[in-house]
């Protein structure tokens, strides 16, 4: 009976090990996913600076 017992609560407690790592990878991961959206939101120019990319210049 209190194998049975002990068994249980080993394995109650691996499910709950094992749901904290796959909340703290989902954590991470998102962290990480949100970091690159930002950083290529922010090195893309809204438009190009004035003088550039409106018209081809055949005299260069």
């Amino acid at each position: 009976m209190d194998s049975d017992l002990a068994t249980q609560m080993v394995t109650m407690r691996t499910a709950v090990t094992q749901n904290s790592v796959q909340m703290a990878v989902l954590k991470k991961t998102h962290d990480s996913e949100a970091t690159l959206l930002n950083t290529l939101l922010q090195s893309a120019p809204a438009a190009p600076p004035p003088g550039r990319g409106l018209k081809i210049d055949k005299q260069a």
